[in-house]
């Protein structure tokens, strides 16, 4: 067991440099140093959280555990060292590109007896945590999820799926502890926004709506239930319940009105930084030898899906579209579409 457990950071980038900043904040963690293919970024940051630059080498020799926050392309040849030193691995979303890498990860770290995170961070939403307890007597119908934003001057190397996407691809899968028996999906402007259709068992149906194209910032879980509708906002980190819905007219004045009521119930949400709330579960985890909450199996099944989901996306932005008249109504043996 240590006081501290000793830490690193490899990838320090706009996501990296919070990581940094997380463990630095903690008294249970020393963090020994960062990396990064920047040095002068390196150094930077070390500098602003009172650490070291390191090379890779030298940061798996004297730390214990390690977040991974690079391009998604370089996390497995990283990984695969870490987990050979004996160090615990935090590896942010999206886990791999290949899932048959992702599996070889798990079993190298199953046989080493490390701990291997995946960075799901919506998992540690204070809101998410509500929810699930408010579901569990609760008769799910469908949940629709929006992860709407503008476009970002960041370059990023993946489409919408794999960068937004994947979050609710997680939630719904943690949720309903299930895996879904059909999929499809639609994409368009190269896939900067796709929405993907989900059906799983009990006839619970997913629908999900990613997009770096839309001019306001979106984090919404809608889920409908037999009960209710309950309402989650990522970003306020609140819960709304919608119960018992009462249409009714109202004389008032001489006149008669209509009104529409509802009771909305509003739990008590303990706020805090989701990043923060991962990244302790992660020490908390490599230091008691734990599973982590979001493991590399999550990790896969939430990487199987997204690509799947991306792919039927990528499809249907190469279909040839249609023209009406073209054929489709033409042999309906009627000269006219009357009553619609």
């Amino acid at each position: 067991m240590f006081e501290q457990l000793p830490v690193g950071v490899i990838g320090v980038g706009d996501m990296g440099q919070h990581h940094a900043r997380v463990y630095t904040e903690s008294p249970r963690v020393d963090l020994v140093g960062v990396v990064d293919e920047d040095e002068e970024r390196a150094e930077a940051v070390a500098a602003e959280y009172s650490t070291r630059a390191l090379d890779q080498s030298t940061v798996l020799e004297e730390a214990k555990a390690v977040s991974i926050v690079v391009p998604t392309r370089a996390h497995a040849p990283i990984a695969r060292e870490a987990i050979d030193a004996g160090v615990g691995v935090l590896i942010e979303k999206p886990f791999v590109h290949d899932p048959s890498v992702g599996q070889d990860l798990i079993e190298q770290a199953n046989e080493r007896d490390v701990v291997l995170q995946v960075g799901h961070i919506e998992r540690f939403n204070p809101a998410i945590r509500t929810l699930a307890d408010i579901l569990a007597d609760l008769d799910v119908i469908a949940i629709d999820a929006r992860r709407l934003g503008p476009p970002i001057d960041r370059d990023v190397d993946q489409s919408v799926a794999f960068d937004l996407m994947i979050h609710d691809i997680d939630i719904l899968l943690s949720l309903l502890d299930s895996e879904p028996r059909s999929i499809s999906a639609v994409g368009c402007r190269d896939n900067r926004h796709v929405t993907a259709t989900l059906r799983f068992d009990d006839d619970i149906v997913g629908t999900l709506t990613a997009s770096r194209l839309t001019q306001q910032k979106v984090r919404e879980c809608w889920i409908t239930t037999s009960e209710c509708l309950i309402v989650v906002d990522y970003i306020e980190q609140t819960v709304r319940i919608h119960r018992h819905s009462l249409p009714e007219y109202v004389e008032s004045a001489g006149g008669v009105r209509y009104r529409h009521e509802s009771i909305t119930e509003r739990p008590t949400v303990e706020n805090g930084e989701p990043l923060k709330h991962e990244l302790l579960s992660f020490v908390d985890a490599v230091t008691n030898g734990t599973e982590p909450v979001v493991t590399g199996t999550d990790g896969l099944r939430a990487l199987e899906i997204v690509r799947q989901i991306d792919a039927l996306a990528t499809s249907s932005e190469q279909e040839i579209p249609q023209k009406i008249g073209s054929g489709i109504l033409a042999d309906s043996g009627s000269d006219s579409i009357g009553g619609i």
